[in-house]
């Protein structure tokens, strides 16, 4: 019996060394080619338990080669991932992107910043091509390295200073300008999956409006957020603060949330009341209760999103102010607070996580989100 399964683990070494037998369909599947170049196994994780459709497995219910050859792929994938930050397909892909023929070979890699990454060719049409990094696809550096950029920025740190930090720890040579467009282009890819989801926040919301610099003059970033899950429903920035500007707040705010709350919490400026009849006045119970702060005694706490504006604040004394009105950086902060940035008041979990919005997100949450939302934007081509 040992001798059968030693020689199951030789079978297993000789499909991987093989170079193109293994084709990976999700994180547990995957379909090895049969040595005999008689069609294909599926080799599945069912729970803790490997198993596979070749008869060996099947019949003698033992490890098979096929088996062996999938738990070898793995471990020198992670042996690569540990060795080179990278995304480097060990697996050939099926079909080129071009002619869609099968006969695909490896052809040598690309250079990168990072490194390198795997390069293939068509025997038929000629073409070469990699494949595509889930968002990452042409670019210079890896997806480590730009996703740690949009934390640091969003955590703080200036533009001139995340460049500096590249070149100090990294050794990469990054314009400041480089990095302001992985910004506005990831933080667009994200915004769109963002506006697909609802959150389930509670019955009560609160609002308040700062002053902030926009282009060299003042104008007033509006805010407002559900109590109970801290959720930020509404961000707008806005040259006056009329009636308009208010209701815009709201009316984004009871859009994202589909539905209307029982209360609504804002300071005593007048605009806040026109805004709110208009927008969610009705005859019919029950009826959406606003609860305006005031006075100086009694009032209603708004500490919340007080709250929220020293955060605010803070990366706005390091941004010395928005550049423009239709600036990226309000979307990016938006998904930062809601699905990045922990809460100590939430006991470690985001507010988006609190609203039943639990995208299962990896230790590095801004490449995960990344990915999943590339892939609902694939989804709809």
């Amino acid at each position: 019996m040992e001798s059968q399964a030693e020689s199951r683990e030789l079978g297993g070494l000789a499909i991987l060394a093989m170079g193109n037998q293994i084709k990976r369909l999700d994180s547990s599947t995957y379909r090895v080619r049969s040595q005999s170049g008689n069609g294909a196994y599926l080799v599945f994780r069912d729970r803790s338990e490997w198993k596979c459709e070749c008869p060996d497995h099947v019949y003698r219910a033992v490890e098979c080669k096929h088996i062996y050859a999938v738990k070898f792929s793995l471990t020198l994938r992670e042996r690569v991932a540990l060795e080179n930050i990278g995304f480097e397909e060990l697996c050939i892909p099926e079909t080129c992107k071009f002619c869609g023929s099968t006969n695909i070979i490896k052809r040598g890699y690309r250079k990168k910043g990072n490194g390198k990454v795997q390069r293939f060719a068509c025997k038929d049409c000629g073409r070469r091509f990699v494949v595509n990094e889930n968002g990452f696809h042409k670019m210079k550096y890896n997806p480590e390295l730009v996703t740690l950029t949009l934390d640091l920025y969003f955590k703080g740190i200036s533009l001139r200073k995340i460049v500096d930090h590249l070149r100090q720890f990294y050794g990469f040579k990054v314009h400041y300008s480089t990095v302001l467009r992985w910004i506005q282009k990831y933080i667009e890819l994200m915004r769109s999956y963002v506006d697909e989801l609802t959150p389930r926040v509670g019955e009560t919301w609160q609002g308040d409006e700062m002053k902030v610099k926009c282009g060299g003059k003042w104008g007033w970033l509006w805010n407002l957020m559900d109590a109970d899950t801290r959720f930020l429903l509404a961000m707008q920035l806005s040259r006056s603060r009329e009636v308009d500007d208010a209701r815009n707040v709201f009316a984004e705010a009871k859009a994202k949330a589909k539905k209307k709350p029982k209360a609504v919490i804002t300071d005593g400026l007048p605009a806040y009341v026109k805004a709110f009849k208009k927008e969610f006045f009705t005859l019919k119970n029950p009826r959406s209760k606003h609860i305006r702060n005031v006075g100086f005694k009694d009032k209603t706490n708004n500490n919340l999103i007080e709250r929220l504006h020293g955060t605010v604040r803070e990366r706005d004394k390091v941004l010395r102010g928005l550049k423009t009105e239709n600036t990226p950086i309000l979307d990016g902060y938006n998904i930062y607070y809601n699905f990045i940035r922990p809460h100590m008041s939430l006991n470690g979990k985001t507010p988006a996580e609190v609203a039943s919005i639990d995208l299962n997100l990896d230790e590095n949450r801004w490449l995960s989100f990344i990915r999943k939302a590339l892939e609902k934007r694939n989804d709809k081509c």
